[in-house]
């Protein structure tokens, strides 16, 4: 019997599991919001909500901690300082997760992520979810924007002239199409090709 025994198997080996959820909550700290399978997103969400408690202590040994757990490691590969300092600030997550993320939950206890359900996968159907963190405790600028996604605009006058679309002028009607033309004969004869 399995009394007591809490954890997803996730159909995978314990190391094979833990790097996924690893993996995956590493996506969720650098995207904010990932799509995965229902059963894969509550697993991770209690890994990603014990990292942001991480992330609200703060201290050295909390920045350990969760670089243990998200097997993440200090980066050194960067030869030049400015490499360096823009790897930090898009792909380092533990910086992303302690200056970032958990600021932004200091004052809430708990329920740092929700799961919201989608419609069944097509192949195989099974069940999708999307992960996310709660927006009302994050900064609204930390926020990436799809790529492509523009600010709506209200008057024309605050759109730049290159999101304005010129009208289309009102052509003139086309001309009938020659009809058949009577001889002199009088008969009707269709018109050449």
């Amino acid at each position: 019997m399995r009394h007591l025994k809490r954890t997803a198997k996730l159909g995978r080996t314990g190391e094979h599991r833990n790097a996924m959820l690893a993996n995956l909550v590493c996506s969720l700290i650098k995207h904010r919001r990932v799509t995965t399978t229902l059963a894969k997103a509550k697993a991770a969400r209690s890994v990603a909500e014990k990292m942001v408690t991480l992330g609200k202590g703060g201290t050295i040994y909390d920045r350990r901690l969760a670089a243990a757990r998200l097997r993440q490691q200090a980066r050194t590969l960067h030869n030049r300082q400015k490499t360096r300092i823009a790897w930090r600030k898009r792909h380092d997550v533990i910086r992303i997760l302690f200056e970032d993320i958990a600021p932004g939950f200091k004052d809430r206890q708990g329920g740092y992520t929700r799961i919201i359900k989608q419609n069944l996968r097509r192949g195989d159907a099974a069940e999708v979810a999307i992960l996310e963190w709660v927006e009302a405790a994050l900064p609204a600028d930390s926020t990436p924007k799809p790529v492509g996604q523009t600010t709506a605009v209200k008057t024309p006058e605050e759109a730049p002239a290159a999101l304005i679309k010129p009208e289309p002028e009102a052509s003139p009607a086309p001309a009938p199409p020659p009809s058949a033309a009577p001889n002199p004969s009088g008969e009707t004869k269709p018109p050449s090709s």
